[in-house]
């Protein structure tokens, strides 16, 4: 049996060809029983229009004046001028056959991107990076903040604000915070969105230089790059954020004691409610052990209060992904 066979019955035989890439047909070739063949071809209806109607037919579909109607009411319109073409079931045949049942209108083509999986087990394996914009002290004044975060323990690794987006910056921050973290080359995948500055050359070839990876988020998906919305989220939603900076000088520091809290402070409900410091450098078993003989003497105490069995404190979540596959992804085999 072939791996589309193998799948089928656990997930259905529409997604076991889609995750192997394979087509449905070949399937039930293979199931045919033998000497069972489908007719060489099909002998064309006695009814189906000539090929000048077929043109005709196809024309009045394309008219400026009747691009924006549906099959029904351009057959009406033809009614109401005394002319019958063809039937509407014709009309949407022959849309279908060229491709233009939801749109009639000459249309830009998007590229298919691939979803971007990336899955981390550890600190420094997958780094999130964006850039948001902050309002300065006048109208039209804007500063730019970029952050870099590690997915798996939620710790800003490295952060700047600017007066500008730019590659050149971009370049500078990642080199720093390379240097600071001190990664090893082929260690660390790196992931953002498609802004000018995430896909430009001099990043690029410092990423090179550094021996990083890149990942990028699909167009206009915004969930493909959750972490560093998060990040953005939390920053902005604090009380004391202010609706404008005064100046460069005040959002440095601001964003400092923001980042300070943010890392050693912040109880992250998305890594059991430890701190991204913790977690990123090695505390969180300790801690929750800690956190963990506490809940015990208070069973010990007074067992009476709590239901069935002692109660445990949360764990720091073995794995983190973007984008995890669905199970029958996950049930595929490797293509090579």
């Amino acid at each position: 049996m072939s791996a589309t066979e193998d799948l089928a019955p656990f997930v259905g035989i529409a997604e076991a060809t889609r995750a192997l890439g394979t087509a449905r047909a070949t399937l039930y070739r293979r199931r045919r029983p033998p000497g069972v063949c489908r007719p060489a071809h099909r002998t064309a209806a006695a009814n189906r229009l000539a090929p000048q109607e077929r043109e005709e037919a196809l024309a009045l579909l394309h008219a400026p004046e009747f691009l924006d109607l549906s099959p029904w009411t351009l057959f009406a319109h033809l009614l109401d001028l005394g002319r019958y073409v063809c039937s509407v079931s014709t009309f949407y045949r022959l849309l279908e056959e060229n491709g233009e049942v939801r749109e009639r209108r000459d249309q830009l083509r998007h590229q298919r991107h691939a979803v971007p999986r990336l899955h981390a087990t550890g600190p420094n394996q997958v780094w999130s990076w964006d850039i948001t914009k902050l309002l300065g002290p006048r109208p039209g004044e804007l500063f730019h903040l970029y952050v870099v975060i590690d997915i798996f323990s939620r710790y800003v690794v490295g952060w700047m604000v600017a007066e500008e987006e730019s590659a050149r910056l971009a370049v500078i921050l990642f080199e720093e915070t390379a240097a600071r973290h001190g990664v090893a080359p082929g260690s660390i995948t790196v992931h953002a969105d498609r802004g000018s500055a995430m896909r430009s050359r001099p990043l690029n070839e410092k990423l090179i230089e550094l021996g990083m990876g890149r990942s990028f988020s699909r167009p206009r998906v915004s969930n493909d790059n959750p972490f560093s919305e998060s990040n953005f989220k939390t920053l902005k939603y604090r009380p004391n954020f202010p609706d404008r900076f005064g100046s460069l000088v005040d959002a440095r520091d601001h964003l400092g004691r923001f980042f300070t809290w943010y890392n050693d402070v912040h109880r992250h409900s998305g890594i059991g409610y430890l701190t991204p410091a913790d977690v990123h450098r090695g505390r969180a078993a300790e801690v929750v052990e800690r956190r963990q003989r506490v809940l015990a003497q208070a069973f010990a105490a007074h067992p009476g209060r709590f239901a069935r069995r002692g109660p445990r404190t949360l764990a720091l979540p073995r794995e983190v992904w973007i984008n995890q596959p669905t199970p029958a992804v996950a049930l595929a085999p490797a293509q090579h």
